[in-house]
């Protein structure tokens, strides 16, 4: 069933153009998110990449209490508002409650229910009345199939612009594994199918209070996802991710998202 979704001038679902989910993991600063929203819009115009931006201005599931989280809700928005009017991009932010939820959807274009949230109830349905379209992350306790109930639950709303995101299995502890077959599960829903690289390569708690990983296979599963047949991968990306102040050992180097788009998207064009 085909169901392509519409985010502003990006089209995701089967046989559309791959399109590119990309951003820092959080707010750090407006400077430095403007910094790189701009980076990733001159790219995107070179490149001709269907591109959303993603940021949070929360990161409520942090390791530790004393890890960063973002600016917060009200400041949050106001420079993914900025960034917005700025470039034209299409935007992406987590949601972690209700309220959340009906702010961020006055703003941005979609609203990201986080892994470990995917079958609060109240939350999809809050998301889904906003008219948003909703990015769901599968859980990392879930089987791809399962998913169809967390979709239906935001369909309930009216809400038919769902996305379906993959992000890896719990492998016993601090693992994950990224099991390519959920790719086509997940799009026998019925709805356009997102890789999370990022996320796939985390060690989940395996640091010193933070969550640690594996970045430098980030390239390596996302080329296997595109062959395996996705509409959109999900990659976090920072000029510098050794001084990222959140999952820094998951995010591709800035420098090299030119290369690895030129990759995916001839891959992309080979099984499309």
């Amino acid at each position: 069933m085909d169901k392509a979704v519409k985010i502003g001038n990006v089209q995701v679902g089967a046989g559309r153009p791959l399109v590119l989910i990309a951003g820092p993991c959080v707010i750090e600063s407006r400077r430095s998110c403007l910094a790189l929203a701009g980076k990733l819009h001159a790219l995107a115009e070179a490149e001709g990449i269907p591109l959303i931006f993603k940021a949070s201005f929360d990161k409520a599931n942090r390791t530790s209490v004393d890890s960063y989280r973002g600016p917060g809700l009200a400041v949050g928005l106001a420079i993914l508002e900025e960034v917005r009017s700025r470039y034209g991009m299409p935007i992406l932010t987590d949601v972690h409650t209700e309220v959340q939820a009906q702010l961020a959807g006055q703003v941005v274009d979609v609203l990201q229910i986080p892994a470990f949230l995917c079958r609060q109830t109240d939350l999809l349905l809050a998301a889904g009345a906003t008219g948003c379209v909703i990015n769901i992350k599968k859980g990392q306790f879930l089987g791809a199939e399962d998913m169809v109930y967390a979709a239906n639950k935001v369909a309930t709303t009216g809400n038919q612009q769902i996305l379906l995101t993959e992000r890896g299995s719990t492998f016993g502890y601090r693992n994950l594994v990224a099991d390519m077959r959920n790719l086509p599960l997940l799009r026998a829903l019925g709805y356009p199918v997102v890789f999370d690289a990022t996320h796939s390569v985390q060690r989940p708690g395996a640091g010193e209070g933070t969550t640690a990983g594996d970045g430098h296979l980030v390239p390596y599963l996302a080329r296997a996802a595109v062959a395996a047949g996705c509409d959109a991968v999900f990659a976090e990306t920072h000029v510098n991710p050794a001084k990222a102040l959140s999952d820094g050992p998951n995010a591709i180097a800035f420098r090299h998202i030119r290369g690895l788009w030129r990759q995916l998207k001839a891959i992309h064009e080979i099984v499309s």
